[in-house]
């Protein structure tokens, strides 16, 4: 695919499961605290991890503006409240607010960069490109997550949904962030790994789009297709420093 008479000034990748493997880090953490609580109180382990992964993945897919204010920890714990609910084990006290800690603590030791995304990120900045960071995660929480995946200074700026007080797919939200990156829409592109959240919006937008497939989702109904559809990082590469895209 190439970027036929458009100049990438500036690129914005979403964070999980485009940069580094968030799904691989959620589900086995989870996991980690399904087995202590099963092992505590007698419940089924896996059960429970795909009640909350159930529970977890409802809450990103819905999430909107009015969710921004809330603390995250609380947010989760009301997860881990609905999943231990699910399985018979929700009249302990305090159960979900512990599980929700761990769960927070147990992630860190999963994350993990794709391979090659470091590699990409640093040619991209050595050509001159922008970059930034396009999540609709939470301060308290990715902040933390990409220092620890050591992404904080190959970036020129991140966005965050609680600080910019906007959510994906919002189309002011991709145009406000290439204003911070001093360019334009029609000069910009967007990486990401869900076709509603990172591509539709950013198309409204008109940024070029490169949707990451990892789990090999069929495009929507009648949905605009995006300018370019990939299985890894590294096919992301192979687009985006092609000489018609960034020089």
């Amino acid at each position: 695919m190439s970027l036929p008479f458009r100049r990438l000034d500036a690129i914005l990748f979403d964070l999980d499961d485009t940069l580094h493997d968030d799904t691989f880090a959620n589900q086995s953490a989870a996991h980690e605290v399904a087995r202590e609580i099963a092992a505590e109180h007698g419940i089924d382990a896996l059960e429970l991890k795909d009640a909350y992964i159930a529970q977890a993945e409802g809450f990103w897919e819905r999430l909107a503006g009015s969710d921004l204010k809330a603390k995250l920890a609380n947010l989760r714990a009301t997860l881990w409240q609905a999943a231990l609910d699910s399985v018979g084990a929700g009249e302990v006290p305090d159960l979900a607010k512990r599980s929700a800690a761990r769960y927070h603590a147990y992630r860190a030791k999963y994350y993990t960069v794709f391979p090659g995304a470091v590699e990409l990120l640093r040619e991209l900045r050595e050509r001159g490109v922008k970059l930034g960071i396009l999540t609709n995660g939470f301060s308290e929480t990715h902040r933390e997550k990409i220092a620890l995946l050591r992404l904080t200074e190959l970036f020129d700026a991140i966005f965050l949904a609680d600080e910019v007080g906007m959510v994906k797919p919002d189309p002011l939200l991709f145009a406000h962030a290439c204003r911070a990156l001093g360019t334009s829409p029609s000069h910009a592109a967007m990486v990401g790994d869900r076709y509603e959240r990172d591509v539709r919006g950013a198309l409204d937008a008109g940024l070029f789009t490169i949707w990451l497939n990892v789990r090999d989702e069929r495009l929507p109904p009648g949905a605009q297709p995006p300018d370019a559809t990939c299985g890894s990082i590294g096919d992301v590469g192979r687009i985006l420093l092609q000489p018609a895209g960034v020089s």
